[in-house]
């Protein structure tokens, strides 16, 4: 008698930051919920934060030890959120290459693994998962628009001529986006590339290319056309599971060792009829004092109530400052369960640095950015957001550049148009639909529901090929 097929054994190994490992932790849980058995690795620094995160889960957790004694890195760093400064994430990212051979211990001791997902960073898990002819595919948190555009920058040398950093650039594939050399961090702002940087992003690319897929945390209805131009045009195939957010619903009730006053003072302003601007810029971003300040006069002026997250000290902050505003304002220098804010029924607004996963829980929450890229992609999701999906505005910079200095004035007029402005009303209608959108995909029967069920079909079709083959 044939015997029923096996649940699949899928192994998921997130880069170490927090940015990047919710999103693999909400779809551990989107695979549990398909009977899937999943297999997480991890450091050991950075288990406590993956066991909380799947408590009353049947996954399994590993750790692999961290290298020690890299030069350039601090001792007992294990994830990107602890580095000093981000000028240290390259040879934080290399470092993880050391891991490697506990990694091939690791699978070697597994049975049965239908794939390996690994973190674009960790582009060396290729090489490990393919010894032992397991599929891999990378995961990427960040949208279809920004890949794809960096595709057609890359592809057709667009940034090797324009002399102004300003200077507007057309996308040849999609000539309605206008882009500049400001758009794009290091190395890829640079004509001739080279060093460190640039190998880094190389290896990925190669790793990725030759991977056998990518998962991506976005959803068909909002970004169509790439994921169309990506998936004709590109190697591998990605598979849209997003918004991996929805993969479970927001904590309404937090634990009492958070102390989250926020949220008390969010319930207030609720009741007082007071919408509110939600203002945090990730926890990698680093602004000056001269910055803090002038962005703590804007939202002082503006007269909107708002709640700050800020991860450095007060005295940065204009003198007074929080005892001026407390009436309207406060200020939180701890951790917050951003999507409980998002989600809260008066938060009306987000001045965001659009990391994607910002992006993602902004739009599922139906609340409009309010764009101030700081670093990375995020000046290419700025982009997407308030010029190709329309649910967000921009800050406006003191000389026009997408890199300038923001005055309080400028930030004053855009918070006060988002939050109560023509333009603000139309992102808020827009956002609003793709909000919905994106609930309707996760939902049984929708376009991230099915496409994440055939990728996991696909595994095993070609899992139980494999077992022929070697039988």
């Amino acid at each position: 008698m044939a015997s029923s097929p096996c649940a699949p054994h899928i192994v998921l190994f997130p880069f170490m930051s927090k940015g990047h490992t919710i999103p693999i932790l909400h779809l551990a849980r989107l695979l549990l919920h398909r009977n899937a058995t999943v297999t997480i690795f991890t450091t050991p620094a950075n288990h406590p934060f993956i066991s909380a995160s799947l408590a009353n889960t049947n996954a399994s957790i590993i750790d692999l030890p961290f290298p020690e004694n890299i030069d350039e890195l601090p001792t007992g760093v294990e994830s990107t959120d602890k580095l000093p400064s981000m000028s240290l994430f390259v040879p934080f990212a290399n470092a993880t290459k050391h891991i490697q051979p506990d990694l091939e211990k690791a699978l070697e001791a597994l049975s049965n693994v239908t794939c390996l997902i690994s973190d674009g960073f960790l582009s060396w898990t290729l090489e490990s998962a393919t010894k032992f002819g397991i599929p891999r595919l990378a995961s990427y948190g960040w949208s279809y628009y920004s890949m794809c555009v960096c595709r057609e920058v890359g592809v057709n040398r667009l940034l090797s001529g324009p002399e102004s950093d300003d200077e507007i650039l057309t996308v040849p594939s999609f000539p309605w986006i206008k882009l500049r050399r400001n758009d794009f961090d290091e190395p890829f702002n640079v004509r001739e590339p080279k060093g460190p940087h640039i190998d880094f992003v190389m290896e990925q690319s190669i790793a990725t290319a030759k991977s056998y897929g990518i998962i991506m945390n976005s959803f068909e209805e909002l970004e169509s056309k790439f994921i169309d131009y990506w998936n004709n045009k590109c190697e591998p195939k990605a598979w849209t599971v997003g918004p991996l957010c929805l993969a479970e619903q927001p904590s309404n009730k937090l634990q009492p060792y958070q102390n989250p006053k926020w949220m008390h003072w969010l319930d207030k302003k609720l009741a007082q009829g007071s919408p509110v601007l939600y203002v945090a810029f990730g926890s990698q971003a680093e602004i000056s004092p001269k910055q803090l300040r002038e962005i703590a006069i804007g939202l002082e002026e503006s007269k909107v109530s708002f709640l700050w997250v800020v991860r450095k000290s007060g005295s940065e902050l204009a003198d007074g400052f929080e005892e001026r505003v407390k009436e309207r304002g406060i200020v939180v220098r701890e951790w917050v369960d951003q999507r409980a804010i998002l989600g809260h029924e008066c938060v009306k607004g987000f001045l965001s640095h659009c990391g994607w996963n910002s992006v993602m829980e902004s739009i599922c929450a139906k609340v409009p950015i309010l764009a101030w890229p700081m670093m990375a992609e995020q000046h290419l999701n700025a982009r997407m957001v308030v010029e190709e999906i329309k649910v967000g505005l921009r800050v406006e910079t003191s000389n026009g550049s997408v890199r300038g200095f923001v005055k309080w004035q400028g930030l004053k007029k855009m918070v006060r148009e988002l939050m109560e402005g023509e333009m603000g009303k139309g992102v808020r209608k827009k956002v609003g639909e793709f909000g919905e959108a994106a609930r309707k995909a996760m939902e049984e029967g929708g376009s991230s529901w099915h496409t994440l069920n055939q990728l996991i079909d696909e595994l095993q079709a070609l899992r139980g090929e494999s077992l022929k083959l070697w039988s």
